[in-house]
């Protein structure tokens, strides 16, 4: 299979013990990265920077670290860290998720079967505290036609648990500087732009949840980037008017309701709840529900 290279950002609110958990995750995958880029976007806690020296010096021909002087936002220290990446293939992984051990031989799978793929990503288990805890599950439209429907109002992709080709990623400009939504931004070029895309219909991450989620989510810096986004994207064609209006009325409305009724509103409405009481017979055998 191919030689993949690890793309993860991290900042000084990040948890030390989580970013452990996440990069085990990934040095632990079936087909492990031939290199594993870690960006420091802006100086960090010591707890965070004893993790990352630990790793530098036990592996240092498969770590390259990358020290930033101030924080930039995680799409411009995405950018800067694809800049050492010496694969073509990059893995995105954020420093508080865990992937599955497969995630990635399943995404390389993939793109072997099918070279013209330029981006995959899958479904995720979302969990709280524990990845024995998982509460809902988010799957991502497969069909490419799927695919362009859905990303004219929201990601049609799980960032965290995506791969692409480093090329076409920096040929279509990057992530760039957007404050938010820098994902939202750079799929949106991908897709409309003519790259190829597929989404695995299977969970390959535990994704970390809770209410620093809705939070963040409900913060103006988030809304006003997405109704920036979602702007821009209206300017280029990408989705009409009535598709641009709808994002900015549900934005306002998470702007202004409790979180309380925004996490009854996500859990009944956008995800499907996992029943813990019942056994399964792997970590992959669960419900599943559309994406938000």
């Amino acid at each position: 299979m191919q030689n993949y290279s690890v793309l993860m950002s991290v900042y000084y609110k990040e948890k030390a013990e989580y970013l452990e958990l996440a990069i085990k995750s990934m040095l632990n995958q079936t087909v492990p990265p031939e290199q594993f880029v870690i960006v420091e976007d802006g100086p960090l806690t010591d707890e965070l920077e004893q993790v990352i020296q630990k790793y530098e010096n036990e592996k240092p021909d498969l770590f390259t670290v990358v020290r930033l002087d101030e924080n930039r936002g995680l799409g411009l220290a995405l950018d800067e860290g694809m800049k050492y990446c010496r694969n073509e293939l990059v893995a995105r992984m954020d420093s508080d998720d865990i992937s599955m051990p497969e995630r990635c031989e399943k995404e390389l799978v993939v793109f072997e079967t099918y070279p013209e793929m330029d981006i995959i990503s899958g479904a995720i288990n979302e969990f709280k505290d524990s990845v024995d805890n998982v509460v809902s599950v988010r799957l991502v439209p497969e069909s490419e036609e799927a695919i362009k429907k859905q990303m004219r109002r929201r990601s049609a992709f799980n960032h965290p648990a995506v791969m692409f080709k480093k090329e076409t990623v920096v040929r279509v400009g990057g992530y760039g500087g957007s404050a938010r939504k820098e994902d939202h931004d750079l799929f949106s070029r991908m897709v409309f732009g003519g790259c190829k895309a597929y989404n695995l219909q299977e969970p390959i991450l535990y994704y970390r949840i809770g209410d620093d989620n809705i939070k963040r989510r409900k913060s103006w810096k988030n809304v006003s980037s997405y109704i920036e986004v979602m702007w821009i994207n209206y300017r280029r064609g990408y989705c009409n008017f009535c598709d641009f209006a709808c994002v900015c009325v549900a934005e306002f409305v998470c702007l202004c309701v409790p979180v309380c009724i925004i996490n009854i509103l996500v859990t009944n409405f956008f995800r499907e709840k996992v029943d813990n009481d019942i056994e399964v017979e792997n970590e992959n055998n669960v419900c599943y529900s559309k994406n938000e």
